[in-house]
């Protein structure tokens, strides 16, 4: 799993390796990585032109060094300094003596230099970088993303909140993003996560509990090892049953989404409850209808409820009143309290997009997108339940932190902003549900086979949710086949009760 820490974790490890080391030492070894990757991203260091932007931190320092490096490679490195008097003295010793030149960012040749490099390197604010950038600093990064050059930040792009991802004011937009040590929360997270660019990860020594972690991403590896899969002595009642209530006369195709999603996402059996049976049945004969109310429909693992309801809320209180995990979502969302949806014995799990969590928070659409992982941990806390919030960056918050960090979904496309692709993850999550994945492990797997499936079916081009539902099944197949021990150990995992 792809890990972040926050800041004071981050720095706490930090100080606990430089006791251990020579003065100056992590540094360096920040600085050596910083110059492989961007001597890989030139291509030719020999007779390139690197400009530096440098603030007054370590970053600052980080970069000096490896345009140093860069340098004694034949580069052509001009630094920029913003705080000329607070520069890392150490750094700017060693550009100078590699033969790199230093300028004032204020000289009439510095956004010049800017425009004619062919990598810019940003090393103006670290991690504990608050708000935007000063106006000379914001001009300069300005015309680094106007210019011809890569754009290379150093640890995290400067601007951005290294904890949250907020972006309040301007801020570099980076080509690449060379972070130090592990991931920050905010190179993960939009809206930063859009100025970061590529990634990637420089190891250099640090300690950091996996417990200790604040953010996490699913990788295929952690997602083959949670995938379910039926055994010898499986039938469709003990591979779990998901419910699904959904739909209505006017949104018929709501209840159809949904149940397609089910019947991808590993469990036995659905069982629909709605006015739309005829519709689902028509295009899913395997699924168990019933007219309903949902308690007297027959036993289920998991219920879905919410997609295309519109304004009928006859089964939602009968669906809050059950035993088992329920997956919220859509007008189900609208219609629910917040009281009851707290006072559940049995795990609850929203799927709300940003109008809708502004909606549950009493807040504008705009602050949810600007601040998504605050809102997604405020709306775990406040419901009680686990909350995956949809949009341009997926996460997933479960309640009180549940021993679990809040994760972050790397597979999502924006060919996923089509209608009725979240009754389609709605009902792929509840089917994962009640074939026994924990509530944050069934959201987390479930926005990760979603968004694969997304790509897999797009590939550059319009996508349907029914296609996306239709496509579940091969990325499934790839994820599974790609790791054969996380298979073995799939199997090992407790079976839902029959019913």
């Amino acid at each position: 799993m792809r890990t972040a820490y926050d800041v004071e974790t981050i720095r706490a490890a930090e100080r606990a390796l430089m006791a251990r080391l020579p003065d100056g030492a992590l540094m360096q070894r920040a600085a050596a990585g910083l110059a492989a990757a961007c001597a890989g991203l030139l291509g030719k260091v020999y007779g390139a032109r690197v400009a530096l932007l440098i603030g007054s931190g370590d970053n600052g320092g980080d970069a000096l060094y490896a345009g140093a490096r860069l340098a004694r490679r034949g580069a052509g490195v001009t630094a920029l300094t913003l705080s000329p008097q607070r520069t890392h003295p150490g750094g700017l010793a060693a550009l100078r003596a590699a033969g790199g030149t230093v300028l004032d960012a204020e000289s009439a040749t510095a956004a010049d230099t800017v425009a004619r490099a062919d990598l810019v390197l940003d090393g103006i604010v670290g991690i504990g970088g608050k708000g935007g950038l000063r106006p000379r600093a914001a001009q300069l990064a300005a015309g680094a993303t106007e210019s011809r050059g890569l754009v290379v930040a150093v640890d995290l792009p400067s601007g951005v909140d290294a904890e949250t991802g907020e972006v309040r004011g301007d801020a570099v937009r980076a080509d690449a993003t060379v972070t130090f040590g592990t991931y920050k929360p905010g190179l993960l997270v939009d809206p930063a996560h859009e100025y970061a660019g590529a990634l990637r990860l420089v190891d250099i020594g640090l300690e950091l509990p996996a417990a200790d972690a604040s953010l996490g991403a699913l990788q295929h590896d952690d997602v083959a090892a949670l995938l379910p899969k039926p055994t010898g002595e499986s039938d469709k009642y003990r591979r779990g049953v998901v419910g699904v209530v959904a739909g209505s006369e006017r949104y018929p195709g709501a209840a159809v989404l949904a149940t397609a999603g089910a019947l991808h996402g590993g469990a036995g059996a659905v069982r629909y409850v709605g006015p739309a049976a005829d519709s689902v049945l028509s295009r899913f004969p395997e699924t168990l209808v019933s007219a309903g109310p949902p308690s007297k429909a027959g036993r289920v693992q998991a219920w879905v409820i919410g997609p295309g309801l519109g304004d009928d809320a006859a089964g939602l209180s009968d669906v809050l009143a059950s035993d088992v995990p329920v997956l919220i979502d859509a007008d189900g969302l609208r219609l629910a309290d917040v009281e009851a949806v707290r006072s559940r014995s049995a795990p609850t799990v929203l799927t709300p997009h940003a109008g809708e969590a502004a909606a549950l928070l009493g807040c504008d659409r705009k602050q949810v997108e600007a601040e998504r992982l605050s809102s997604v941990r405020e709306l775990a806390a406040r419901y009680g339940a686990t909350v995956l919030l949809k949009g341009s960056t997926t996460l997933i918050a479960s309640p009180d932190g549940d021993g679990v960090p809040v994760r972050v979904n790397p597979t999502g496309t924006p060919w996923l902003a089509t209608a009725g692709s979240g009754d389609v993850l709605s009902g792929l999550t509840g089917s994962l549900l009640a074939a026994g994945l924990r509530p944050a492990d069934a959201a987390s797997v479930g926005a990760y086979l979603h968004g694969l499936a997304a790509r897999h079916a797009a590939q550059g081009a319009p996508v349907s949710a029914q296609d996306v539902a239709s496509a579940v099944r091969v990325v499934w197949r790839d994820i599974s086949a790609a790791r054969p021990s996380a298979r073995m150990r799939s199997r090992e995992r407790p079976r839902p009760g029959g019913g």
